[in-house]
């Protein structure tokens, strides 16, 4: 048997030795380039690695299945984070290898962008709005509703952006070092021994797992409701059967704790369509903290995919055959910076996910108007149509590790209630229709399973649309 020794955190090469002296040395090794790089060291709080005993075969078939899915680059681009971005050329990309796709020609038609449909609202309805806006703030100044207030008290349901505080847009880790895959490549993170044995086993690797639904659920409301751990604070459209080609949505970016390795922080789109508990198609888009899946502690841009459930199709990103990227510049689970400060700068990234009216593809589009790529219409059944359901919000997996409910974040870590630069938003939640027009997203809904451990407040302004904040720390006083 071979054995393999695992650095916390690092995503290097494996460790393999025929005695334990040179297993020593390798070992020793190992750490001194680990604390050699402060600069990038991940968060040592998780136990993210270990020492496991690897049999030959077993590490015969994870190697197959990594030369399976790690192309031959044209380029190789090392990260200043430690993951390894590699080039390859847009027709030797993973996706193709997928037995539907194989007589699939990548789209070179740009899509149709969805066309801004502006939303006309009574004066009336606006203002009521805004009063259930601003609450508790009793002022004289309750309907001054732009962005110029300096008063920075304890009024948590001043929803306005406060000088000093700015929004923008963040980026990705590994442009820090100014190398750009060459045109007619697309980048991919390359995923090591050390991401597969982090999982359960090769086939879950990459994948979710499986949803067993309770029975009590509400029939209107989104099948999100599970007996595995997973806890939601989302907000969600279209459960009266309507047709729905995409969604969009601008997501603060923060970076939420994780108490255990094999639980996940996540915020995101779900586009959907389907039975939820044997054919589901759903579409998913946004950012994640998985020390499982990554190996760190960073949020990442990640997408996912299903035809059946999440039972066997699909997986995260270009872990399995399927997502077809086009964007050179755009790496799919790559980490995500600048990260947002508690009352301090606000970053956020833009998601589209939406049907070309033409070919029938579900394409991504990332910040303002960036094309990253698509999933095949060949892929789906019912998405093959349209969407019935759309959700925005945050999930967690909450694996009661010490019968206890765990500690790991949603969002900022904050509940709602902390509002701007405290709390997580969504905003600008915006649904496609049957003419590819985007328009602000009608008749939503909350819902959260637990909200003393997350929760989820919605509103809407002229400026910000619908939007709601969300989240919370999990394990607290009233949430055990």
């Amino acid at each position: 048997m071979g054995f393999v020794g695992r650095n916390r955190g690092c995503s290097s090469s494996p460790i393999l030795s025929s005695s334990s002296s040179s297993s020593m040395v390798s070992l020793v090794f190992g750490l001194l380039i680990l604390f050699s790089s402060q600069r990038f060291a991940l968060v040592f709080a998780l136990n993210y690695t270990k020492y496991k005993h690897v049999g030959s075969l077993r590490l015969a078939r994870i190697q197959r299945h990594l030369d399976k899915i790690n192309k031959p680059p044209v380029l190789t681009i090392l990260s200043p984070d430690g993951d390894t971005i590699d080039c390859v050329h847009k027709r030797k990309q993973p996706a193709l290898d997928h037995p539907l796709l194989k007589h699939h020609k990548i789209q070179r038609e740009p899509p149709e962008m969805p066309k801004l449909k502006r939303m006309k609202v009574k004066e009336e309805e606006e203002e009521e709005v805004e009063k259930q806006q601003r609450g508790g703030n009793n002022n004289n100044n309750n309907n001054n509703n732009n962005n110029n207030n300096n008063n920075n008290n304890n009024n948590n349901n001043n929803n306005n952006v406060e000088v000093g505080i700015l929004m923008k847009r963040a980026w990705q880790v590994w442009h820090q070092n100014g190398t750009r895959c060459p045109r007619g490549t697309v980048p991919i993170r390359r995923s090591t021994l050390h991401d597969v044995l982090r999982a359960n086993s090769l086939y879950d690797f990459g994948r979710k797992k499986p949803t067993r639904l309770r029975l009590h659920r509400q029939i209107d409301a989104p099948d999100v409701i599970s007996a595995n751990g997973h806890e939601h604070a989302i907000a969600y459209t279209g459960s009266q059967g309507g047709e729905m080609y995409g969604a969009k949505a601008t997501i603060n970016v923060w970076d939420p704790s994780i108490e255990e390795v094999n639980e996940f922080s996540l915020s995101q789109i779900w586009v959907l369509s389907g039975s939820f508990d044997s054919d589901l198609n759903s579409i998913e888009a946004g950012w994640q903290v998985s020390p499982e899946l990554y190996g760190d502690s960073r949020p990442r841009l990640f997408t996912y995919w299903t035809s059946d459930a999440y039972q066997a199709t699909g997986c995260y990103n270009l872990l399995c055959a399927g997502f077809i990227q086009t964007n050179s510049r755009i790496a799919i689970g790559a980490a995500i910076s600048p990260l947002s400060a508690f009352q301090g700068n606000q970053y956020d990234i833009a998601v589209l996910i939406w049907k070309d009216p033409k070919l029938g593809n579900w394409w991504m589009g990332f910040g303002d108007g960036i094309l990253v790529g698509y999933w095949p219409t060949e892929l789906f059944s019912h998405l093959g149509e349209h969407a019935t359901m759309v959700e925005w919000g945050g999930e967690i997996v909450n694996t009661r590790a010490n019968d206890e409910h765990t500690a790991t974040q949603m969002g900022s870590g904050r509940f709602a209630g902390g509002g701007f630069g405290q709390a997580s938003y969504f905003r600008n939640l915006e649904v496609v229709d049957s003419d590819n027009s985007l328009s602000s997203a009608q008749n939503v809904q909350t819902l959260a399973e637990n909200t003393n451990c997350y929760d989820i407040h919605s509103s809407y302004t002229a400026d910000w649309g619908t939007y709601f904040y969300y989240g919370g720390p999990g394990r607290n006083p009233n949430c055990s």
